[in-house]
């Protein structure tokens, strides 16, 4: 594990491979270890660089919205390579950062890859970011486990996969409640669709068709909103791709990134 400290704030992350960079995003209900079964095929022919956003892991606190976020990532991405672009993906609350960095930084980003993702949500969907919020700042992370990972995996795959119930809830209960409630409040209130005209990077974007907390109509209006963009479905699989379907994720995004 290694540190970058930049523009004042600290960035913990891990890196494997040599050549083009590769910076991977991590979701909300995760942390960046969610990508473990895919860097090593992605590290062949990349650098692949995977940070702890800001407020998770050691990596510097951040209270305020996406946008606020996605500045400190390309800050940090202008750390890890100045002077050049990398290709981004986000998975999720990384998606939702990644969208905002392309829009708002676009000589940081070459390729975007946005995997359960959108640009904003309906009300019904901010709705559970809300309720998070409130337990959490209320009872700790402890409140919300048994919700939390059912927006992450399929129910098809939590039957067939049991053991991920805990694994999940272990990486849950190490996020810190103040920052973990700060993010819920950031993805509640984000709205991206204006910013989506402004993303010039050519991008591919990757959904679950069982995300239940990034639905698949979500994914389609962001692919809609960006010139060119691509759009892949994976049947069956849930809010987390790394995790339920790695090898399907790679398949998707491999030909993309090469390309």
């Amino acid at each position: 594990m290694a540190i970058l400290e930049v523009k004042g704030a600290t960035f913990e992350y891990e890196q494997q491979g040599e050549g083009p960079d590769l910076v991977l995003l991590h979701s909300l209900l995760t942390d960046r270890r969610s990508f473990a079964a895919v860097v090593p095929a992605l590290s062949r022919s990349r650098r692949v660089t995977v940070p702890s956003l800001p407020g998770f892991g050691r990596s510097s606190p951040e209270t305020g919205s996406i946008e606020a976020r996605a500045d400190r990532v390309a800050d940090f991405l202008r750390g890890l390579a100045p002077g050049r672009p990398l290709d981004v993906l986000g998975n999720g609350y990384g998606g939702f950062i990644a969208v905002a960095l392309a829009a708002r930084h676009p000589g940081v980003v070459r390729r975007l890859v946005l995997v359960d993702a959108g640009a904003a949500f309906p009300e019904e969907g901010r709705a559970p970011f809300r309720s998070m919020a409130a337990a959490v700042r209320k009872d700790g992370i402890k409140a919300i486990l048994d919700g939390a990972v059912r927006r992450i995996f399929s129910e098809e795959y939590l039957a067939a996969h049991p053991a991920a119930i805990a694994e999940r809830k272990a990486v849950l209960l190490e996020a810190d409640p103040a920052q973990f409630a700060a993010a819920c409040d950031a993805l509640a209130r984000v709205d991206l669709r204006d910013a989506l005209q402004r993303i010039s990077s050519p991008t591919l974007v990757v959904v679950g068709t069982r995300d239940a907390a990034t639905p698949p109509a979500l994914a389609r209006e962001l692919a809609a909103g960006i010139a060119r963009a691509k759009l892949v479905e994976l049947p069956g699989c849930g809010h987390c791709p790394p995790l339920e379907q790695p090898q399907e994720l790679l398949r998707a995004i491999e030909p993309f990134l090469l390309g």
